[in-house]
């Protein structure tokens, strides 16, 4: 029996299908996490707000405020993680969720287990951060990037971006030198085992780029490598 005492992070699940919901929610607690479980989108802005959990497994069809509005309401006050459920294989579908602000996308049916794994991968991303806790700040033209501090800034003014928008520039900044490929960037952020779409990156990218304010037809900071994927532009 998993007492108090022995979860770890805190993971809201958001799904309709009360089913699917507790399937979910017991492999995440055979995982070690402290799950919540709601089938309402108003719901778990509310309890998003008052509970600060570190994963939101989000349905995307959900009745209501659907999983879209959730994700918007999410990302204006939580950097929490989020992995869109869909139960369409459409992209537009994918690129939807993402582009409010998802981290990670899943279509039904999937695997409880590689749900548990995504999120444990995504998990252990801070200690994988720990370790340039010492490192300087980068500097690209009027971009500088703190590691330690997890802070993105343009012109000195600070840049408001998720964690995964982050750590994808921190992929590409740590090897200025280097273009680096979507499967590349992939396994230095979701991780070698993760499964999917690699045009994710894309989206992760558009939203960096938006946010710097970085033009993709003429970008300062990240560049397109075309036929290989991303690199840093101005040098240090």
């Amino acid at each position: 029996m998993v007492t108090s005492a022995d979860v770890g992070p805190r993971v809201l699940v958001v799904e309709d299908e009360e089913p699917l919901a507790r399937l979910v929610a017991t492999y995440l607690e055979r995982g070690r996490f402290d799950v919540r479980t709601t089938g309402d989108g108003a719901d778990a802005i509310a309890v998003a707000r008052e509970w600060d959990p570190d994963v939101v497994v989000l349905d995307l069809g959900l009745p209501g405020a659907d999983g879209v509005r959730v994700c918007r309401a999410l990302r204006t006050f939580s950097d929490c993680y989020v992995v869109m459920l869909t139960a369409r294989a459409e992209e537009v579908d994918k690129l939807v969720g993402l582009a409010v602000g998802a981290d990670d996308y899943l279509t039904k049916p999937f695997s409880p287990r590689e749900l548990v794994a995504r999120v444990k991968t995504m998990m252990r991303r801070p200690r994988e951060r720990a370790r340039r806790a010492a490192e300087p700040p980068l500097t690209f033209g009027s971009l500088t990037l703190d590691a330690a501090g997890r802070e993105a800034l343009v012109d000195g003014r600070p840049v408001r971006l998720t964690r995964t928008e982050f750590d994808v520039l921190m992929a590409l900044a740590s090897r200025p030198e280097l273009a680096l490929s979507r499967r590349e960037i992939i396994d230095a952020v979701w991780g070698s085992d993760w499964v999917g779409d690699e045009h994710l990156v894309d989206v992760h990218v558009a939203h960096v780029r938006r946010k710097l304010g970085d033009d993709p037809a003429a970008p300062d900071f990240v560049r397109t490598v075309r036929g290989v994927g991303y690199r840093m532009g101005a040098g240090r």
